[in-house]
């Protein structure tokens, strides 16, 4: 089985810190663009960033870019979520999907082969 487990969110003060792993099993991390992707209550996904396959290429999101920082470990075939400076508006679970690479860039879409896990909770707040 393909999959993907989600872990290291948890309750932190704005302006704080926090690091989501993405753990997969089943098959190599490093063949696949991966996208972490939020949903708040109420709301729908929302692409947050991915980073591409063979060559590390990332993409962010306006609303998260130079305090959030992708990456992966091919070693631990893990992909990794550095969460800076949280935001209230940051309070969602994260999700970690496979996505799709074309022009050698991550697409910030969930792969048709991909299906959400049960993410891991992220809240910000004092």
């Amino acid at each position: 089985q393909l999959q993907l487990v989600e872990s290291g969110g948890g309750l932190v003060q704005p302006g704080g810190s926090l690091r989501l792993s993405c753990a997969a099993s089943g098959f190599t991390l490093d063949h696949f663009g991966i996208g972490w992707f939020r949903r708040a209550p109420g709301k729908e996904h929302e692409g947050v960033s991915c980073i591409s396959s063979s060559d590390d290429k990332t993409i962010y999101s306006d609303s998260v870019k130079d305090r959030f920082t992708i990456s992966r470990d091919n070693a631990k075939n893990t992909v990794y979520l550095q969460m800076n400076t949280l935001k209230p508006e940051d309070t969602a679970v994260y999700y970690c999907v496979v996505v799709p690479t074309e022009l050698g860039l991550c697409v910030m879409r969930k792969s048709a082969f991909g299906s959400w896990g049960q993410g891991t909770q992220v809240t910000v707040s004092s």
